[in-house]
């Protein structure tokens, strides 16, 4: 039928430590998309686990800076609390092809960026914007990504991964174990959760008799964290945009912290925060070298529709070392990814069109693939 709108199921919320972040991307998101395109249908995922569809007219009138979540709403679509049951749909079964033609994760750190909505989204044969669970699941996780931009031929900064189960067993001298693996490193240090963003958790330390209080913040929100050396350097980053036919990967920009880091304060709170240039001031040769290893950690990572791709910048080498790959990066007014894009001539609203076309194109190449063994004849 011609001029038939698009509906997009947009879940956003989460059981993370990102929730509201989670929540701020996708107003920015829902005001973006094309109200002659697409139809807006937003699933709201609570911190207790339970997935409720909202009422859109009156979310939106009641947004400012932040979408709200009504916890009274009574159509639920997925509760885990129920029977202890893992998925108990409301009614009367968890159908979500039929009532939308693509979901939206605007979704931030576990249980959401880390493929396990993508896997959730792939049982249910629907499709969805952003990448896979493979290269969700992978890139959430710095000590793996590390990892493998490793093999992949990129310089990475020298880290020590600690688990709980290890953090435990050094008992009354836990404090003096992660003092000495900050001197090993050599101080600076970042302390931070292995699978979380939006520098929630993360702590730059100076001294060894600050790591201790250091670790048991980072494992407040994980059981595994890392300890990673500090560069002095510039935090440069790239938007790709594609699949493995055709990728896009934008001009660098650059992240100024006015913070002793780029905090989660420099991020969200603190409107001055942080200084945004895009494009960063890099020579070409710089530009181009920063632009191929981001499309080579896509490629690595087996990305698929969006990533943003963070690098450092050492100040005395030159040498680009792998930061992160974020598979659902931040899509607020002022985040690098959408603003990257832009600079590179792909306005906001085009880029969601994009992505979406994207996940579409993903969804229709699965379905041309067999199911039932067929042997040659």
């Amino acid at each position: 039928m011609p001029g038939k709108k698009i509906k997009v199921a947009l879940l956003f919320g989460g059981r993370s430590a990102e929730h509201e972040i989670s929540r701020v991307s996708a107003l920015s998101i829902w005001r973006n998309l094309d109200p002659k395109k697409y139809e807006v249908i937003p699933i709201a995922i609570g911190k207790d686990g339970q997935w409720r569809f909202q009422d859109a007219r009156k979310l939106l009138a009641s947004a400012k800076d932040t979408l709200p979540v009504f916890d009274q709403a009574t159509d639920l679509l997925i509760n885990p609390k129920i029977n202890g049951q893992t998925l108990v749909p409301a009614k009367p079964a968890v159908k979500i092809s039929p009532k939308f033609d693509v979901v939206f994760p605007a979704l931030h750190g576990p249980m959401g960026e880390d493929g396990t909505v993508q896997g959730l989204l792939e049982l249910l044969d629907t499709a969805y914007v952003g990448c896979g669970v493979l290269a969700s699941s992978v890139a959430m996780d710095k000590d793996v990504a590390f990892r493998l931009a490793a093999q992949a031929g990129l310089a990475v900064p020298a880290y020590h991964v600690l688990r709980r189960y290890e953090w435990n067993k050094f008992v009354r001298k836990a404090d003096a174990a992660a003092a000495e693996f900050g001197r090993e490193l050599g101080f600076p240090v970042f302390v931070k959760p292995a699978r979380l963003g939006s520098s929630v958790g993360v702590s730059k330390i100076k001294t060894a008799d600050a790591m201790g209080e250091a670790c048991r913040e980072a494992f407040r929100y994980d059981d595994k964290i890392i300890i990673e050396k500090g560069i002095d350097a510039r935090e440069i980053e790239c938007a790709v945009l594609g699949d493995h036919e055709d990728i896009l990967v934008s001009a660098p920009g650059e992240v100024i912290p006015k913070h002793e880091f780029y905090s989660y304060e420099a991020k969200y709170i603190d409107p001055d925060g942080a200084q945004l240039k895009i494009p960063a001031q890099l020579t070409a040769s710089e530009a181009a070298s920063v632009r191929e290893a981001a499309k080579t950690v896509f490629l690595a990572f087996e990305g698929e529709g969006m990533a943003r791709v963070d690098f450092l910048l050492d100040k005395s080498s030159g040498v680009f070392y792998f930061g992160e790959i974020n598979t659902i990066p931040g899509f607020t007014s002022i985040s690098m990814y959408p603003k990257m894009m832009e600079a590179s001539g792909v306005p906001y609203a085009r880029l969601l069109d994009r992505l979406i076309e994207l996940a579409m194109k993903r969804k229709g190449r699965q379905s041309a693939r067999l199911i039932d063994y067929q042997p040659k004849k």
